[in-house]
């Protein structure tokens, strides 16, 4: 997710509306939710391209397209997400600039793509927990939990014996409320199905009050066994 944040962040600073452009108005782009396909994961040292475009947009919310192929042109990873413009003083959601979004050339639409809702935790799920301290370095520049590292507290809550016998094959994360530096947080997994595919696992990051930060339901299939 670093790489995806990092193209997005590229095309941005390309367009003239970057970092130093919205910290000049004390703002920043925020993601609240990526749904994501995978078709296989790169392996280390291949080389691939990854391909960015903001579709589409209304007076809250942006919707941006990640494609990751392969050196044949074939996709790999297939990313969809949607955005929003946070007041970094307020830390409060605004409807977005015309100069912060023309530049992308995006359609204006009334309604964005929906994504749909992760499927929640229930109450009476037995939970496999793990819990971390947010560090100084993870933090990004909108001063809250760099996104990847919500993929690593939501998937380290599955113990190695599934992880390790898995390959994840869809994703669809949904952020709720913003973790800050110093937070203490759980992050919870329930395994949903293990005898069918795709074998399902629902996830939730909360804080110790219990205000839920981030809900996320992902998709796996076996690995193949090696003969």
């Amino acid at each position: 997710m670093n790489v995806v944040l990092m193209v997005s962040e590229g095309q941005t600073e390309a367009l003239g509306v970057g970092e130093e452009y919205l910290a000049k108005q004390s703002l920043g782009w925020v993601v609240t939710q990526y749904k994501m396909a995978i078709d296989r994961m790169p392996k280390v040292g291949e080389k691939v391209t990854v391909a960015t475009r903001a579709t589409s947009y209304n007076r809250y919310f942006a919707f941006r397209e990640f494609w990751l192929t392969d050196a044949t042109g074939k996709e790999c990873v297939h990313v969809d997400s949607i955005w929003v413009v946070m007041d970094r003083n307020t830390r409060k959601m605004i409807s977005i600039p015309e100069d912060v979004i023309a530049p992308f050339d995006a359609e204006v639409v009334k309604m964005i793509p929906r994504l749909g809702r992760p499927m929640r935790l229930a109450a009476d799920e037995q939970l496999m927990e793990k819990q971390y301290r947010v560090r100084y370095f993870d933090i990004d520049q909108n001063g809250h939990v760099n996104n990847a590292h919500y993929f690593d507290w939501l998937l380290d809550a599955l113990p190695m014996s599934f992880l390790s016998r898995h390959r994840l094959v869809a994703l669809n994360i949904r952020f709720e409320n913003e973790v800050q530096y110093h937070n203490d947080v759980i992050s919870q997994a329930a395994l949903v199905t293990d005898n069918q595919e795709p074998i399902i696992t629902k996830h939730r990051i909360k804080m110790p009050d219990g205000e839920v930060a981030t809900e996320a339901e992902c998709h796996w299939q076996p690995v193949a066994k090696q003969i």
